[in-house]
């Protein structure tokens, strides 16, 4: 197959995906929105900028180039309510050059992740090559559904909307990483006897990274078992728009109240001037760390020094982090939300929130340390659904198959 990805590169998402399918053998181009360093293998890579894509430059999982600057100078909510406002500006001549890029590779398939911003464009490129009669048969359009695409981003002004509307209408398949995202998805749009597939939006969790540390369930007696537990508590979130990280720093002195030797590790969140507003202003410095951004094995790492790991969010799929943690052995406690409940039942494997109460939040906190064997009885639990459900090699060779069908269908 021959592939064309419309996609942030600099993603972890969109490299997961990407790297099996050059390593499967596949031609594989990609066209990303934000500047990035190349992925191995890839046949192509062109950066078309969308909306303020192009001020960030070069980046890594430690640091996010110029985008730094606009995290300190910029509150995330503002950063977010600006994009959606200016994206639609940049897609006419995004398109142009989108629509250049099809007509030279001639993909088989073309893969947009994200409805915004890469699947308006992708969408409107093709709808350009049909309107002046371009010399490429189109290809299938596949659109990947992300967290917060529809109960984020759908409806936040009338012309988002509409943009996501005419975007699922045209689309050929559609993949979702939860089934309350598909039926957001018919509503908005989508024709319902269109293909669609249900796969975690990471392309799963790798095994020989995202493991549980040996003996974990005697760590976990030895250390919630006694008076004063010895606990890390990770929070994988970063700053984002619908991440509750007010309601998580606020939770934190209610459970250090209670057991003062408890550590919070705070990941992407090293530089991030409310983060140190919140810690200064309620005392609570010696007890959090604020950590840049991991790389997956780093990341696996701290997962596996941690027993309790947070997700406290307003808007969601099926987080790559949330998985990860399971994996490794975490217990999740999350957001109360629609698209979670498909993979935790509150009380049996997880605990979920009210995400802007941070009383609620301390006291899941407080009631998970209490009961090691709750724990015990999830980690295990998890490990095992992430195996069933979410194995990277068992979820991409689904959307490998995916992808084939839709080409044949075409």
């Amino acid at each position: 197959m021959r592939l064309l990805y419309i996609a942030d590169g600099r993603s972890p998402i969109a490299i997961n995906w990407i790297s099996y399918f050059v390593q499967a053998g596949h031609e594989t181009h990609l066209v990303s929105t934000f500047p990035c360093q190349p992925i191995a293998g890839l046949a192509s890579l062109e950066v078309i900028p969308v909306a303020l894509s192009g001020v960030y430059g070069h980046s890594d999982v430690r640091s996010r180039g110029r985008s730094g600057l606009l995290r300190q100078v910029l509150p995330v909510e503002l950063r977010t309510k600006i994009r959606q406002l200016v994206a639609p500006l940049s897609f006419p001549h995004a398109a142009n050059s989108l629509h250049e890029a099809i007509e030279q590779i001639r993909p088989d398939l073309i893969h947009a992740m994200r409805v915004p911003f890469e699947g308006m464009v992708a969408s409107m490129a093709i709808s350009r090559g049909v309107a002046t009669g371009g010399s490429l048969k189109r290809p299938p359009l596949l659109i990947s559904i992300w967290g917060n695409d529809f109960t984020l981003h759908a409806r936040s002004t009338p012309i988002m909307a509409r943009y996501t509307r005419e975007t699922l209408q045209s689309c050929d398949g559609l993949h979702t990483d939860c089934q309350r995202d598909l039926n957001l998805a018919r509503e908005l749009g989508f024709v319902s006897s269109k293909p669609a597939i249900i796969l975690p939006a990471g392309g799963g969790v790798k095994p020989d990274v995202f493991y549980p540390a040996e003996n974990g369930s005697e760590v976990e007696r030895n250390r919630l078992g006694v008076e004063k537990p010895q606990v890390t508590i990770i929070n994988p979130r970063g700053f984002r728009a619908y991440v509750r990280n007010d309601t998580f720093f606020h939770a934190i002195p209610l459970v250090l109240k209670k057991y003062p030797n408890v550590r919070f590790v705070c990941i992407g969140m090293a530089g991030e001037a409310l983060a140190k507003k919140w810690i200064a202003e309620l005392g609570i410095d010696e007890q959090v760390e604020l950590l840049p951004h991991q790389s997956h094995e780093e990341m696996a790492e701290l997962f596996r020094q941690a027993q309790i790991s947070l997700s406290i969010t307003t808007h969601d799929g099926t987080p790559n982090t949330l998985l990860e943690a399971m994996a490794c052995g975490c217990f999740p406690i999350a957001g109360d939300i629609q698209s979670l409940r498909e993979w935790i039942t509150p009380g049996i494997n997880g605990l979920l929130v009210d995400p802007g109460d941070p009383n609620a939040l301390a006291g899941a906190i407080l009631n998970s340390i209490n009961q090691p064997e709750l724990l015990k009885q999830a980690r295990e639990r998890n490990i095992q659904l992430v195996k069933e459900r979410a194995e990277y090699k068992k979820v991409m060779q689904a959307a490998e198959e995916f992808y084939a069908g839709l080409i044949s269908d075409d």
